[in-house]
């Protein structure tokens, strides 16, 4: 067994909750522009910490005037926008409890959710949101929903005209009742099986957590940092972004249009972002693409593996005079132009939710983009390790933050404590019983090792760890997040659970894919269902299959593989809103696609013998 423990950096007094971080920066930068609004494409107005304070305050007390009393829940429905985080400072001044649903929830999601944590009172984006949850009320007949209000529209205007007879001693009285120890959150995972947990996270989680993950982040996350958020504020991940920027006085934007984000990075600038591997995998990816089309493919690959080669001798030492050389002449050719896709000022990025890889972690560090590759999950709040600005090891997710510790048992799993661990699963004691052992561990269900300094490397998921008839252990994430870096790949899911050997199933990537076809002489309007029968996209992906294969033993590496007519998405339920693979429910619509892989491949062996 293996420990590793980084003492806090920050004491927190007890009386502390969330509604503070924004207090301080009031009393101390009221003139500071804790957010940027985009009124206009391309303009962005700037919102400063007094503005949003006054803001927070007249929409608290429309809340009180509605009923909301302390430690009641009130939802948000809606895309990652400004008002997220107006309402939910709101919640809190106003001493209640924010409970998010991602606006992707069908309307039996939406009931269990509300359903579970009592929901009072529901924000939603659009009309469209709200009749979902119309139709969620209706269908489970729920009675505690008292009232359905939508941001877009004369509501919020309604709600802050509601709350202007409030005392200011009654909304100061809500506002400053919570200690660390109280709820803030409820946030239920987004489950890949069974019904989605009710995390129940506090305003510790949150405040203590910030404050001291700052100590380590300064570099990236001050009050000269900016940054636009774009991944759903429903997830865990873009919630602690949002309150460490508050805490650090760090200026945030937002869009919800991914196909508006390249642009609003240029017009907003950036000095660091928040994303998930499969982002900075399409950077790539695209940048690649575009310099194959352009006739320069071998620049870019000569590029790339230079970055690579730098970022690695900085690591290991110091690089040669030749090495420096070849990159200062790439970063005028090739680098310059990625960051400035980018915005041209980003010089960090906070990466989390699956393993990133050393390679895109090296090659970016290598254009000048720093990748804090990180770990945790929603009942961690988000980050129980990261790698920071002066203490990185690509290919690991970091050292755990000030206050925790991570443990590895007999079995492997990551165990965790700390800060950040939330307080339980709401209604579950049977959940909290698996998940918390009697010191006070939390069971995170991933697999791991810890090296002698305390970084932590992710193997796998514990559930997930597939035994083929051999009674060979096989961790699929290992190879599925290889195979998927590639250009034209969009989603692999490995099986293999009481099989011959390992397989797996693998879509491609629509938006990559014309220009990729364009530059192999195939015509980009080719269906897919004639694609994934062409031999040279089958030689194509088996390639990248053999390099994936190249990372295991034998026993382990994929023998079979089988292209699929129809991508996963989250609409067709096979992603979790956080995009990952909701595993149980692949094998069981894909059920007759494994079977006739492993038939066909049976078949072929029986006519070669």
């Amino acid at each position: 067994m293996k420990e590793y423990a980084i003492p806090a950096a920050v004491e927190v007094e007890q009386d502390l909750n969330i509604t503070d971080l924004l207090e301080r920066q009031v009393a101390e930068n009221p003139g500071n522009a804790l957010f940027g609004r985009q009124l206009t494409p391309g303009e962005w107005t700037d919102v400063t910490a007094a503005e949003f304070r006054d803001d927070v305050v007249t929409l608290a007390k429309g809340l009180i005037a509605k009923g909301i009393e302390p430690g009641e829940k009130v939802a948000i429905m809606a895309a990652t926008r400004y008002e997220w985080t107006l309402l939910d400072f709101a919640i809190w001044y106003a001493g209640a409890v924010t409970v998010p649903i991602y606006e992707t929830s069908s309307p039996s999601q939406i009931a269990w959710i509300v359903q579970d944590s009592d929901v009072k009172l529901v924000f939603t984006e659009t009309d469209s949101h709200a009749k979902a949850v119309d139709r969620a009320i209706i269908q489970e007949k729920l009675e505690s929903v008292k009232e359905l209000l939508t941001i877009e529209g004369e509501d919020l205007d309604e709600l802050r005209s509601a709350g202007k007879d409030i005392p200011e001693e009654e909304l100061e009285s809500r506002r400053s009742a919570a200690n660390l120890e109280d709820l803030a959150t409820i946030i239920y995972t987004s489950g890949t099986t069974g019904k989605p947990k009710g995390c129940e996270l506090t305003h510790g989680n949150f405040a203590e957590l910030s404050l001291n993950a700052l100590a380590s982040l300064k570099e990236a996350i001050n009050i000269n940092a900016s940054t636009v958020l774009f991944i759903p504020l429903a997830h865990v991940f873009a919630r602690f972004i949002s309150v460490i920027c508050v805490a650090a006085g760090a200026r945030v934007g937002h869009t919800s249009d991914i196909k508006e984000l390249v642009d609003d990075l240029g017009t907003f600038q950036p000095t660091f972002l928040l994303a998930v591997p499969r982002v900075f995998e399409k950077i790539y990816n695209a940048a690649m693409m575009k310099a194959d089309a352009d006739g320069k493919g071998s620049i870019f690959q000569k590029a790339a593996q230079t970055a690579i080669d730098y970022a690695k001798a900085t690591q290991d030492g110091k690089p040669g005079l030749g090495l420096k050389l070849k990159h200062g002449l790439f970063d005028k050719l090739v680098y310059s132009k990625l960051r400035a896709r980018m915005g041209g000022q980003v010089q960090y990025a906070v990466s989390g939710g699956s393993p990133l890889g050393a390679r895109l972690g090296f090659f970016f560090k290598g254009i000048g983009l720093h990748v804090m590759e990180g770990y945790g999950l929603t009942e961690t709040t988000a980050p129980l390790t990261v790698n920071t600005p002066s203490a990185t090891k690509i290919g690991s997710v970091g050292q755990p933050l000030p206050g925790h510790a991570v443990r590895i048992d007999e079995s492997g799993e990551i165990l965790g404590k700390g800060i950040c661990v939330f307080r339980g699963y709401r209604n579950r004691p049977d959940a909290d019983e698996e998940s918390f052992m009697e010191d006070g561990w939390f069971r995170t269900g991933d697999i791991g090792s810890l090296d002698s300094e305390g970084f932590l490397t992710i193997t796998g998921r514990k559930k997930e760890i597939l035994v083929t008839a051999a009674g060979k252990n096989v961790a699929p994430a290992q190879l599925e997040d290889q195979i998927r870096a590639d250009a034209i790949v969009s989603q692999a899911v490995v099986v293999g659970d009481g099989r011959p050997f390992v397989a797996a199933l693998i879509t491609l990537d629509a938006e990559t894919l014309p220009a990729w076809l364009e530059s192999h002489g195939i015509k980009p309007d080719t269906p897919v269902s004639e694609l994934i029968e062409d031999q040279k996209i089958i030689d194509h992906v088996q390639s990248v299959v053999d390099k994936a294969n190249e990372s295991v033993s034998k026993a382990e590496s994929i023998r079979e593989f089988k292209l699929l007519e129809s991508d996963f998405t989250i609409e067709s339920g096979h992603l979790t809103p956080s995009m990952k693979i909701r595993r149980a429910d692949i094998m069981k619509d894909y059920a007759e696609a494994v079977d006739s892989l492993y038939a066909e491949a049976a078949e072929a062996r029986a006519t070669q013998a």
